[in-house]
């Protein structure tokens, strides 16, 4: 039964621990309107009710409105039966030194590297900027740019993959 395992544990990966959801809501989903009590643990719960569910944008995306223990919420999820295909962005490898990702959301100003370029640990690589605030990015290890995913101008999210050394 490996197949089977693996399986299980990419749908865990992938959706998260769903014991907590009762069979039938799993299988057809919720309808406008429904409401869903979800126990977490002895003495706690939450109740959800599906409010709205918008139509899909033009990047695949569907706004679905609820509420959570009475509170109005929104969610944006990605439809994938919508057939929009949108380029993902290659995240950092977190045990690989040379993979450089963004340690947070922002706009890059500049590039202070290309590729082929030699760095020493504590160079700067790229300048970014979020919120009125600059962060330079520096080398974590002595090598070689052989990838610089970014330019400037580009937005990036938190773990984006910015640029990757290979090591020396």
């Amino acid at each position: 039964y490996p197949a089977v395992f693996d399986e299980f544990m990419e749908s865990l990966s992938t959706y998260g621990k769903l014991s907590n959801l009762d069979t039938r809501t799993f299988v057809s989903g919720m309808k406008v309107g429904d409401e869903l009590k979800v126990d977490l643990e002895p003495g706690k719960s939450l109740v959800v009710k599906l409010i709205s569910v918008g139509t899909c944008d033009r990047d695949g995306n569907v706004a679905i409105q609820f509420e959570l223990n009475g509170s109005p919420r929104t969610a944006h999820i990605k439809d994938r039966s919508s057939g929009v295909e949108t380029k993902q962005k290659p995240k950092a490898l977190l045990d690989v030194e040379g993979s450089v990702g963004a340690p947070m959301p922002g706009v890059v100003l500049d590039t202070k590297v290309a590729k082929g370029d030699i760095v020493k640990a504590g160079d700067p690589l790229v300048t970014l900027s979020a919120m009125k605030m600059e962060t330079t990015v520096a080398s974590p290890c002595d090598g070689v740019i052989t990838r610089l995913v970014v330019t400037a101008g580009d937005q990036v999210a938190a773990g984006d993959l910015i640029v990757e050394i290979t090591e020396e």
